[in-house]
């Protein structure tokens, strides 16, 4: 397992290409922040995470059964992106529910730091799927982003009356796609 990257992977190349090229910036692997995120875009307080779908165990299911003692063992049943090998089965059942335990630490951690995080599957990331996931990605950062700054459709204009004091008016702004009356 010493061969397998953590850095500038496949999938992680492709979101950080397609961000780049939407005119997100970002930075790499953030050590200060728990979990190192892949992406990190500080100004929209958002970590991105790409994940494997094997290494982190996309979309299993798991369940608990108990044998012919009484005693109770989880069991993770693979799903279409994430199959689990035969052999050596409970190493990897193991493996992967540390992954997801330590994965959902992480975010719990980053949000209690006022983060948002987004996690990318791998399998989201396959040719039909890749412009949707990425333009996925971009609207939730453009949403958080005006979330975090108080957009509101109509701002409120203040203005002086007298000399110390302030009046709030709203005024009416036409709208784009209306026809100006």
């Amino acid at each position: 397992m010493a061969a397998i990257r953590g850095k500038d992977t496949k999938p992680e190349m492709i979101v950080r290409k397609g961000l780049w090229s939407r005119g997100f910036r970002y930075r790499l692997n953030h050590k200060r922040l728990p979990g190192h995120p892949d992406l990190v875009l500080r100004k929209y307080r958002t970590c991105i995470f790409v994940n494997g779908c094997f290494w982190h165990g996309h979309n299993v299911t798991e369940s608990q059964m108990s044998d012919v003692r009484g005693k109770k063992d989880d069991v993770i049943e693979s799903s279409e992106c994430c199959k689990i090998p035969k052999t050596n089965r409970e190493f990897w059942v193991a493996k992967i529910r540390r992954n997801k335990e330590r994965d959902k630490e992480e975010q719990r951690k980053l949000a209690a730091m006022g983060w948002h995080c987004i996690t990318v599957w791998e399998c989201e990331l396959t040719p039909k799927k890749r412009e949707e996931t990425l333009e996925s990605i971009a609207f939730t950062l453009n949403h958080i982003w005006l979330q975090d700054h108080g957009i509101s459709p109509q701002p409120q204009i203040t203005r002086i009356t007298q000399i110390g004091q302030m009046e709030e008016e709203s005024e009416n702004y036409l709208k784009a796609a209306e026809e100006e009356i």
